[in-house]
């Protein structure tokens, strides 16, 4: 679970600094920047499992060409920024196993990454290179008292916890000193690789020879970074497409099957969920879900063909017709997909979606909200397997999930400009600024900062939506049309 992320270089985000609760919606127009943290946060987690060259191919390159990795890089005028600079503050799993089945336990929960990424050239190729790799313990006091989102001592209790007695870090970056022929001494970037015990020998690896980040590359040895590795690793960019959504699966895919980013393995997933839960009817769990969006349905169930070995999500409606997934309008599809994701609690610590609203009927904005901030934890209860420590970033431009998303969960993303200490002139960027009253203007860097009422109407619609937002309550908590500010503000629009 990510509850802070700075970002300084990376496309067009500049000195960015974002905190995180469980459930966060960001709000911007088209082409300001909300795209580019989720951005950010794929490819830290694909930096986890792919070589640094890779990775930055991964990321989207706004028409440019994919292979230029200087497209990642912050871009003034005609000059690149000299370094990508990512700080991402997390409360990670307790244990987790590595890519040999070999079960790890970190020594503390709460963790700091920082990575910082230069752009090599070497004739007409560009290469990027580490410049800094860190990962460090941030004590329960330092971390209690950064939780600014309401949560409870139990919760708190059960996923901050663990102590790394030194302080020092897990993985750290030097610059050594080596001698040379005449005895002029050369000083060589390293990134140093710490064991968990204290009086473990450290591991060093010269940086600028990395293909890709000391993270990567750890088993159960290092348990506490190889915990972080894999709780990265499971950071997923939603981007459920239709035909993956309707696709049968082979019988041999159910034992490990999880709902890949594209919405692809429904019927295997939901095939394994059920054998893992004997006790309980997950299908027509599901059903009574899918209900919210589509009230004809009345079951669901996967039908089993034992002569081509397939699997296939079947739908009974009222009327008693079964019909298979691929009958599904897509907005019912994406609906269900979510609905799975939810029911397995160990898929995706923290899950990015883009417009949410997509393929769903305005009435149903209310009932997808609420499914959304259901998958994400409960911090008011504890940790545990029907509260798995999972978290949900969306995004969107629509007037009506603005208006029922939970009013300390939105973000504003604008474009802003800020002044650089080394280039001596104006820069442009994004801010991502809350609500006045909510948590996140208690953090010392939003005091006094906060989302302007004139900008939030733009995305508040006119009074015949405002209608249509009260037909669902998403949440018992307040949401941003609920607001006092935000009535007097819309008055004048409903006179």
């Amino acid at each position: 679970m990510i509850t802070r992320l700075k970002v300084n270089g990376f496309k067009n985000l500049n000195q960015v600094d974002v905190r995180f609760g469980p459930f966060t919606c960001i709000a911007g127009t088209n082409a300001v920047g909300k795209s580019n943290l989720f951005d950010a946060i794929r490819f830290l987690s694909e930096l986890t499992w792919k070589s640094l060259h890779d990775a930055a191919r991964s990321v989207r390159s706004e028409g440019q060409k994919a292979s230029d990795v200087r497209d990642i890089f912050y871009k003034s005028r005609d000059t690149y920024a000299d370094l990508i600079e990512f700080e991402v503050d997390m409360i990670i799993p307790e244990e987790a196993n590595d890519e040999l089945g070999q079960k790890a336990k970190a020594s503390i929960r709460t963790v700091r990454y920082i990575l910082k990424l230069r752009c090599r050239q070497e004739d007409e190729d560009q290469y990027l290179e580490i410049d800094t790799e860190e990962l460090l313990p941030i004590t329960q006091t330092e971390a209690k008292r950064a939780l600014y989102f309401e949560n409870s001592g139990k919760w708190r209790k059960s996923v901050i916890n663990g102590v790394r007695r030194s302080g020092a870090a897990f993985i750290s970056t030097i610059d050594k000193e080596e001698s040379n022929e005449g005895d002029i001494p050369k000083v060589i970037r390293t990134v140093r690789l710490h064991m968990d015990q204290e009086k473990g020998k450290p591991f060093d690896r010269i940086s600028s020879k990395l293909p890709r980040t000391v993270l990567s590359t750890l088993t159960a040895e290092y348990p506490t970074a190889l915990v972080t590795q894999q709780e990265m690793r499971l950071w997923i960019m939603l981007q459920l497409e239709p035909t993956a959504l309707r696709r049968s699966d082979d019988f041999e895919k159910r034992k490990h099957a999880r709902l890949e980013a594209n919405g692809a393995h429904i019927p295997a997933t939901v095939s394994r969920i059920q054998s893992e839960n004997i006790d309980q009817d997950i299908y027509q769990q599901l059903a009574n879900r899918l209900t919210e969006l589509v009230e004809d349905i009345r079951e669901i169930k996967i039908d089993k063909d034992d002569k081509r070995e397939l699997l296939t999500i079947m739908v009974r409606f009222k009327d008693g017709n079964f019909f298979p997934a691929r009958s599904l309008s897509d907005g019912t599809l994406r609906f269900l997909g979510l609905a799975v994701l939810e029911k397995d609690v160990n898929s995706g610590n923290v899950i990015c979606l883009e417009e949410p609203e997509n393929g769903i009927h305005p009435e149903k904005i209310g009932a997808i909200l609420q499914l959304l901030q259901d998958i994400a934890v409960d911090p008011n209860q504890p940790e545990e397997k029907n509260n798995p420590l999972r978290q949900v970033i969306l995004n969107t431009h629509s007037p009506l999930v603005v208006q029922q998303v939970p009013e300390d969960s939105l973000l504003m993303a604008t474009g802003a400009e800020i002044y650089s200490q080394i280039t001596q002139n104006k820069q442009k960027t994004v801010r991502f600024t809350p609500l006045q009253g909510t948590w996140r203007t208690k953090t010392p860097e939003n005091e006094n900062m906060s989302a302007s009422l004139g900008n939030l109407l733009v995305y508040l619609g006119s009074p015949s939506s405002l209608e249509i937002s009260h037909l669902s309550r998403p949440s018992r908590k307040n949401r941003v049309i609920d607001r006092q500010d935000v009535k007097q503000l819309l008055l004048p629009f409903s006179l």
